[in-house]
C-alpha cells in the first residue's frame, strides 16, 4: 500500500516532520533569580499575568542558568556537558499550565508487562541510552560546548511541510500507550544542513482537522544539533492548530517533566553495523489512568512524563501510532539523506533497519498486539525508501524500513 506524504503526514503531521514552525528562541534553563512561592521567578510572573499563552510560555520557557545554578556539571566520554539541575527548577515548571505542579516520581500504575520487565529485548543487544550520574534530587540538562543551553528551536524556524518523507508502520485505534524495540543505526545526513534522519515512535490525536497533538521518542541523526552525525536520543511533543504550530524537543521549551537520569539529546551507543552486530533501544510511552499524564520509559527505566495539563485531545487517548523512520529538513528534497541503515527494507535482518515487538496499550491498561486490520506499512517516497515484511513473527509485530536516499524527485 502506497500513500502520499500528505496522507501520512496529516497523521504523523508536524510531528511526523519532527520540525517546528517559527518560534521564539529560548535562553538557558532555570533562572538564578529569586523565585516566588509558585516556583517561578519575578520575570516569569510579570510575563504571563493571567494568560495561559503558548507564545509567552515559549518566550520564557528556558530561563537563564549559569554555572553556579547547577549543583554539578558532568562531562561525558562523548564530550557532552550536562548540568545537574534541581528537579524542582527544571524548565518544564515554567509552563503557565504547570504552576504549582507537584512532580510525580512514578506513575500510579503500569501497563501489564511493563513493570516486570518482560518487554526487554530478546536475543538482541540493547544499545545504551546516555545515563548521567547526577546527584539525587537533580536531573541532567544538556549544554552546548560553551556551557549554554543548546537552542534546538533556533535551528528550525520554518514549517517543512511536504519536505519530509516517512517509511514505517501505522495503526489507527484507541491507544493508551505503545512499546517498541527500535533498531539503531547512524544514517548519513549531509553536514552543514539542518536535515535529520530519525528512527522514532509517535502517538497522535487529531480528533478534528483543526487541532493535532502528539508525543514521541527515539533516535535522531542531526548534524546541526551538535556538529556530529551520532545517533542521539531525543523526545518531542507538539501542538498544532490552524493558527499555529508548536514543536518542542527535550527541554527546549517547558512541558516534559524529567524524573530520571537519562540525558536527553545524548549519544546512543553502540549502534548497529551493516551485516554485523545489531543494537536496539526499547521505547515505552503510556498513559497513567489516574493522573492522565503520559509517561516515557526505556525498558524498566522511567525517564519522565508530559503532564495531562498540556493537552486537550491527548488528555483522553491517542488515536494513531507510528513506528519507523523519517527524514526531514529544508534541503531534504534536493539531497535525500539515508534512512535507517541506508539500505532498502528488502535486504532484511542485519542489513535493513527495523522496528519490532510493536505493542499498544488498550483501555484495560494492558499491552496488546495492534489490530492488523487497522494497521498498515508504507513509504511516502518509494523511489528513495521502502518497507518490507510487515507482520507478526518471532520478534512480534515488526517492519523493515529505510533506504539510501540520493534518489531523484
Amino acid at each position: 500500500m502506497a500513500f502520499s506524504t500528505t496522507t501520512l503526514l496529516q497523521s504523523v503531521a508536524g510531528f511526523g516532520k519532527l520540525m517546528g514552525a517559527e518560534l521564539p528562541t529560548p535562553g538557558p534553563p532555570c533562572d538564578g533569580e529569586p523565585t516566588t512561592s509558585t516556583g517561578m521567578n519575578s520575570r516569569t510572573v510579570a510575563l504571563i499575568g493571567e494568560e495561559d499563552s503558548w507564545d509567552k510560555a515559549l518566550a520564557f520557557g528556558n530561563q537563564g542558568c549559569n554555572d553556579q545554578d547547577a549543583i554539578e556539571t558532568i562531562l561525558t566520554k562523548d564530550g557532552d556537558r550536562y548540568k545537574c539541575v534541581n528537579i524542582n527548577q527544571q524548565p518544564s515548571l515554567h509552563h503557565p499550565s504547570l504552576i504549582n505542579h507537584k512532580i510525580q516520581m512514578e506513575p500510579s500504575s503500569y501497563p501489564t508487562d511493563l513493570h516486570n520487565g518482560s518487554l526487554s529485548a530478546v536475543n538482541n543487544s540493547l544499545a545504551e541510552l546516555p545515563a548521567i550520574s547526577c546527584p539525587i534530587g537533580t536531573i541532567p540538562i544538556l549544554q552546548d560546548i560553551k556551557g549554554g543551553t543548546i537552542n534546538i528551536l533556533s535551528f528550525h524556524t520554518k514549517e517543512f511541510g511536504e519536505r519530509a518523507e516517512v517509511a514505517g508502520a501505522k495503526t489507527n485505534d484507541d491507544i493508551y500507550g505503545t512499546s517498541v524495540s527500535i533498531n539503531v543505526y547512524e544514517p548519513k545526513v549531509k553536514e552543514k544542513t539542518e536535515d535529520i534522519s530519525t528512527s522514532f515512535t509517535v502517538l497522535l490525536n487529531a480528533q478534528n482537522d483543526s487541532h493535532l497533538e502528539g508525543i514521541g521518542a527515539g533516535s535522531i541523526v542531526w548534524p546541526s544539533f551538535r556538529g556530529d552525525r551520532f545517533a542521539r536520543f531525543h523526545i518531542s511533543w507538539m501542538d498544532r492548530t490552524h493558527s499555529g504550530h508548536t514543536q518542542c524537543y527535550d527541554h527546549e521549551c517547558p512541558g516534559f517533566v524529567q524524573v530520571g537520569k537519562i540525558g536527553l539529546g545524548g549519544r546512543i551507543s553502540p549502534v548497529s553495523i551493516y551485516n554485523g552486530p545489531q543494537y536496539e533501544i526499547n521505547v515505552l510511552l503510556f498513559k497513567d489512568p489516574k493522573s492522565k499524564d503520559w509517561w516515557l520509559a526505556s525498558g524498566n527505566t522511567l525517564i519522565g512524563y508530559w503532564p495531562s495539563q498540556l493537552f486537550t485531545n491527548l488528555k483522553d487517548k491517542a488515536i494513531s501510532a507510528f513506528w519507523g523512520g523519517q527524514v526531514g529538513g529544508p534541503t531534504v528534497q534536493q539531497n535525500f539523506p539515508e534512512m535507517g541503515s541506508g539500505h532498502l527494507a528488502s535486504e532484511g535482518f542485519g542489513k535493513a533497519a527495523f522496528v519490532r515487538d510493536i505493542k499498544i496499550v488498550d483501555g484495560n491498561n494492558e499491552y496488546v498486539k495492534p489490530d492488523i486490520h487497522k494497521s498498515f506499512s508504507a513509504s511516502s517516497k518509494t523511489t528513495c525508501y521502502s518497507v518490507d515484511s510487515f507482520g507478526q513473527g518471532e520478534s512480534g509485530l515488526h517492519v523493515y524500513y529505510g533506504g539510501p536516499g540520493g534518489c531523484n524527485s
